[in-house]
């Protein structure tokens, strides 16, 4: 089965988009072009974001999700940048758990169980072992 290992974003700012993109998700970056793109890799997917060439910005992203094994450490680097999140999604969202915007606004997910497979926020909750 194909699988997604690339997504390129329109971007105002490439160089700050990859700063923000390696510091609170340890991406690294593998390609710069003359053209002033930047390329970031988790080893599995590759992130590039394009300089914007046009007047406005397009549209057309939603968001993305990252998959994540440390909420409170992303939570700590997020709080670093002047960016919204993390802020819990609602209990109905099957894949993550928050969200939260990148420096120009992009939004992404964040999850701990992934996106192979849908959950709601009662079945994270029979997950977890209760507090005493």
């Amino acid at each position: 089965m194909p699988k997604l290992r690339h997504l390129a974003v329109v971007a105002m700012n490439p160089e700050e988009m990859a700063r923000f993109y390696c510091e609170v998700f340890e991406m690294s970056i593998i390609d710069r072009t003359p053209t002033g793109a930047v390329s970031l890799s988790d080893g599995t997917f590759n992130l590039t974001f394009l300089p914007q060439r046009a007047e406005g910005k397009p549209c057309g992203l939603n968001h993305m999700g990252f998959e994540i094994e440390d909420p409170a450490a992303i939570a700590a680097r997020l709080a670093k940048w002047q960016v919204v999140g993390p802020t819990a999604r609602p209990d109905n969202r099957i894949y993550a758990e928050t969200r939260a915007t990148d420096p120009e606004g992009n939004m992404f997910d964040l999850s701990q169980h992934g996106y192979l497979a849908a959950e709601t926020g009662d079945a994270r909750r029979l997950k977890k072992p209760a507090k005493v």
